[in-house]
């Protein structure tokens, strides 16, 4: 069973940056997309963002342009920088991978800012 394992998550002040990063434990497609989605106590899971397999991006209006998503087609990982973070990004972030015939999506990392 493939797995999508989060890692860099954490307390940060704002301001602050963190580097969200995320490995598949078994083989997966290199082919298809993939995204970071967030999940706030309360609130519905969104995506933050995405990128397709041609590499073409998109992102949440309330992170453009603070946060980064990247991949990394040879060791299939992909990361989400993000700095300037407010406290309003606090929340449980996933990762997804997705393609034909596949979609796995990540356990959760827990990402909080706070003073």
């Amino acid at each position: 069973q493939v797995q999508l394992v989060e890692s860099g998550g954490g307390l940060v002040q704002p301001g602050g940056s963190l580097r969200l990063s995320c490995t598949p434990s078994g083989s997966i497609f290199s082919v298809g997309a993939r995204g970071w989605y967030r999940q706030a106590p309360g609130k519905q899971r969104e995506q933050v963002a995405g990128m397709s397999s041609t590499g073409r991006t998109n992102y949440a209006e309330s992170v453009k342009g603070r946060f980064t998503i990247s991949r990394d087609n040879a060791k299939n990982t992909v990361t989400l920088q993000m700095n300037s973070l407010e406290p309003e990004d606090t929340a449980v972030y996933y990762c997804r991978y997705w393609g034909n015939g596949y979609d796995y999506w990540g356990q959760g990392t827990q990402v909080t800012v706070s003073s």
